[in-house]
C-alpha cells in the first residue's frame, strides 16, 4: 500500500461545539481557529450559518482572520441554507460549502418524511447551487452506513456529476465496526463509476468507542479525508479524535502508511486551549492528551522508564507538545523512582536515607492520593533531623 497524503478536516468549531457545554463565543472561535491553523489542519469547519446569527458571524470572522486553511460552512440541502453559507464565506481566502441530507430509509421516513426521489432531487439541486458560490463543494449522506447500498451509490454518482468534489459518508450514529467500514468504502468506491472524480471522506462517531479505529479502517479502503475534532468532542459520545488519528498514523506507519500536514508538537497546546475556552477537561487517561498519557506510577514501569523510555512509551511526549514524562509517586512506586524524584528536586540521599524516605513516602501514599514535591522535602527533612542510631 503506497504512502498517501490525508486531508485533515477539523470540525471542532461545528460538530464539536454542538456538544452540551462546549459552545464558544465568536472571539473564542477565532482564537481556536488560529491555533488549528498553527496545528496544520487542512480545513476548518467553522459553523452552521443557518443555525443562528451568532453561528453565521462566527463563520464570517474565522474566514476573515484565518487565511491558510480552507474554511468550510455546513448547510442542509435547502436553498436558504446554501445562500446563508455562501454569504458567510465571502471573506474567505479559500472556501468550501458542505451540504448534507440524510439518505437512510429510517431518516427519510421518520425524520424528513420524504421519498428517495425527493432526497436525490434535493441533493443534486443543493450541490449545483453551492457551485455558484465556490468550486469546492462537499456532499454528505447523513447516516450513510445504514443506507441502502444501491440508493447510496446512485446519489453519490449524481452529486459528483452535479459538481461535488468531496463525498463524505458518515457513520452518523457510531454503529459500524472497522471491518464493516472498510468493506463499506471499498464497495461504494468500487461501484460508483465516477468515484475517481471526488475525494472520499470518513466522519465517524464514537458511540461504541470505535471512531478512531473506524477512521483508520476507512483510510485503508481508499478514503483520503478524515473528519475529526480536538479531544474527540462532539455529539453524544463525540467524534473521532484528531490527535489519536494522526498519532496512530505516525506511530504505526507500518500499518497506516499515510501522511498529514499536522505539526504534532502543537497537539497538546491545542488540546489545552480548547479545555481552557470551554472549561471542559479531558479524562485523565485520554490517549495522547490526558494528564496520565505519559505518567507512570507502578514501580516496574518507573524502573523501566529510567533505564530506557521505550520500555513503556511508544511516543516521545515532546512530539505532541507535552512538556515531559511524569514519574508519579504513589503506593505502587519503587525505590528507583523515589531516588530519581529526590535528585530531580535537588536532594542526593545516602542508601540509608533513601530506604527511610522510601518507606515513609509509600506509607504517606497509602493515606493520600498523590505525593507532591513539598511532601517529599518534608519527608527528607524528617529523616535527616531524626537522631542518629
Amino acid at each position: 500500500m503506497p504512502t498517501d497524503r490525508v486531508t485533515i478536516f477539523d470540525t471542532t468549531l461545528r460538530d464539536g461545539e454542538q456538544a452540551p457545554g462546549f459552545s464558544l463565543r465568536t472571539n473564542e472561535k477565532v482564537q481556536l481557529a488560529k491555533e488549528l491553523d498553527a496545528l496544520g489542519v487542512d480545513l476548518i469547519e467553522a459553523g452552521f450559518p443557518i443555525a443562528s446569527i451568532d453561528d453565521a458571524e462566527g463563520v464570517k470572522q474565522v474566514a476573515a482572520n484565518v487565511r491558510r486553511p480552507v474554511i468550510a460552512a455546513l448547510a442542509r440541502c435547502r436553498p436558504e441554507d446554501i445562500d446563508r453559507a455562501g454569504e458567510a464565506l465571502k471573506g474567505a481566502e479559500r472556501s468550501r460549502i458542505h451540504t448534507f441530507i440524510a439518505t437512510s430509509d429510517l431518516h427519510l421516513t421518520k425524520k424528513l418524511n420524504i421519498t428517495r426521489d425527493q432526497c436525490l432531487t434535493a441533493a443534486v439541486a443543493a450541490v449545483k447551487q453551492a457551485r455558484t458560490y465556490t468550486d469546492n463543494v462537499q456532499f454528505s449522506a447523513e447516516d450513510a452506513t445504514r443506507t441502502d447500498m444501491e440508493f447510496l451509490c446512485t446519489i453519490v454518482d449524481a452529486v459528483i456529476k452535479a459538481g461535488a468534489t468531496t463525498i463524505n459518508l458518515p457513520d452518523t450514529v457510531g454503529y459500524s465496526t472497522p471491518d464493516e467500514i472498510h468493506d463499506f468504502f471499498v464497495s461504494v468506491i468500487g461501484r460508483v463509476h465516477n468515484s475517481d472524480k471526488a475525494v472520499f471522506s470518513a466522519h465517524c462517531h464514537d458511540d461504541l468507542g470505535l471512531a478512531v479505529a473506524n477512521t483508520h479502517a476507512a483510510l485503508t479502503a481508499g478514503v483520503r479525508q478524515v473528519e475529526c475534532t480536538i479531544n474527540g468532542i462532539g455529539e453524544r459520545a463525540g467524534n473521532a479524535s484528531l490527535e489519536e488519528i494522526v498519532m496512530g498514523m505516525k506511530v504505526r506507519s507500518d500499518r497506516l502508511p499515510f501522511t498529514t500536514g499536522i505539526k504534532t508538537e502543537h497537539i497538546f497546546p491545542t488540546s489545552q486551549l480548547l479545555c481552557s475556552l470551554t472549561g471542559q477537561h479531558v479524562q485523565a487517561n485520554k490517549a495522547i492528551v490526558g494528564r496520565n498519557a505519559f505518567a507512570h506510577e507502578a514501580g516496574i514501569h518507573q524502573d523501566g522508564m529510567l533505564k530506557d523510555r521505550r520500555t513503556y512509551e511508544i511516543m516521545n511526549p515532546a512530539d505532541v507538545g507535552v512538556p515531559a514524562t511524569a514519574l508519579v509517586l504513589g503506593k505502587h512506586s519503587g525505590r528507583h523512582a523515589v531516588k530519581h524524584r529526590c535528585e530531580a528536586i535537588g536532594h542526593t540521599l545516602t542508601r540509608l536515607e533513601l530506604d527511610q524516605v522510601y518507606r515513609r513516602i509509600i506509607a504517606l501514599a497509602d493515606q493520600q492520593k498523590s505525593i507532591t514535591d513539598d511532601d517529599i522535602v518534608a519527608v527528607i527533612n524528617e529523616v535527616r533531623l531524626q537522631p542518629a542510631r
